[in-house]
């Protein structure tokens, strides 16, 4: 696939989400802030569950998850499987207390239980993680724009400069594009955008397998065969207690992980605040919990399949976060793909 290609089809995809700002923020306009702050409480439980999937999973997972297999095989799910408890508390008690209260800032309760200061600090440390958080994700992204379109059609001059203007494009054009959405529909523009990306990354995902699996000529039952038989397959660390990913460890975290990124970050909590109900809300973290433990085992077969095929073409993968990028744009598995 040519640069020209690829930057046609983001094109396109971003004039997708564009029309979806559009129809969306003119559905609800009439209800003003609570269109824009929470949907109007009107958000279908299915959509925000989907949505939130490419929520938590983003570019980052898409990027990163598949070339963490070479060094931790599959005991990432170790953590993922512990945010089911995490999940599991947020639908049992928090989620109680945010409707009962009726919040539109989940930090709302700690200015009623602890004072205005505990939710200033709240608020302070939701903005920095979250600042963090979006720069780290906004890099990768930016880095595949670069290295893939800009570079290749000769608007990135980043060798010998002391800035690299290159990302600066991309990062400015990226901002550019979520502020356009974003800027009339607010949440109620954000759960169906959301819903969009997470449809465009599993379709990628499972499309990168199908390529895969169809070049090896492999039917689906050797690929998972493969999959289980290859070193890169174990999910569990038990003999080793100092080992980092020893499976207490890894459960345990990804229990609390779950519940201070999820039931205490406003980002999340706010799409489930944009559900008619509680009931409705709960509906949507089961459902959304249990999928994302699925989509989470898709991207690290998916990885274990990258590096099968980047050792059989001899591609040279210079760190994790560049295998995806490197074997889909290689143009090795057909203009689909690459």
């Amino acid at each position: 696939m040519t640069p020209t290609t690829v930057l046609l089809i983001f094109c396109g995809y971003v004039a997708v989400l564009l029309l979806v700002a559009r129809l969306t923020a003119s559905h609800g306009a009439q209800d003003g802030d609570a269109h824009f702050f929470v949907a109007s409480k009107k958000a279908p439980w299915y959509a925000v569950a989907f949505g939130m999937l490419g929520a938590s999973l983003s570019g980052v997972t898409f990027i990163s998850v598949p070339g963490w297999v070479a060094s931790q095989g599959f005991t990432y799910m170790q953590m993922v499987l512990g945010y089911l408890v995490g999940y599991g508390f947020i639908m049992a008690v928090l989620m109680p207390l945010y409707y009962r209260m009726g919040l539109t800032s989940i930090y709302g309760y700690f200015e009623s239980r602890f004072g205005p200061k505990a939710y200033r600090t709240g608020a302070a440390f939701f903005i920095l993680s979250r600042t963090i958080g979006a720069a780290f994700r906004l890099f990768l992204v930016a880095l595949v724009l670069k290295l893939f379109i800009l570079e290749p059609l000769g608007w990135s001059a980043s060798d010998g400069a002391a800035l690299d203007w290159g990302y600066a494009v991309a990062v400015l054009v990226i901002l550019g594009v979520i502020w356009a959405y974003t800027r009339q529909g607010g949440l109620g523009t954000i759960v169906w955008t959301d819903t969009l990306q997470t449809a465009a990354m599993l379709v990628a995902v499972v499309y990168s397998a199908y390529a895969i699996t169809t070049a090896m000529d492999w039917s689906w039952g050797e690929t998972v065969h493969h999959i289980q038989s290859s070193p890169m397959g174990q999910w569990w660390v038990w003999d080793d207690w100092k080992a980092p990913n020893h499976f207490i460890k890894h459960f345990t975290a990804g229990a609390f992980v779950a519940t201070a990124m999820t039931g205490m970050d406003q980002d999340m909590m706010q799409k489930n605040l944009a559900c008619k109900n509680l009931q409705e809300a709960r509906w949507n973290m089961g459902s959304f919990s249990l999928v994302l433990v699925v989509v989470n085992v898709l991207f690290l077969g998916l990885g274990v399949l990258l590096y099968t095929w980047a050792d059989s073409q001899a591609l040279a993968i210079e760190r994790a976060d560049s295998l995806y990028p490197t074997v889909a744009l290689g143009g090795s598995l057909g203009w689909g793909l690459g």
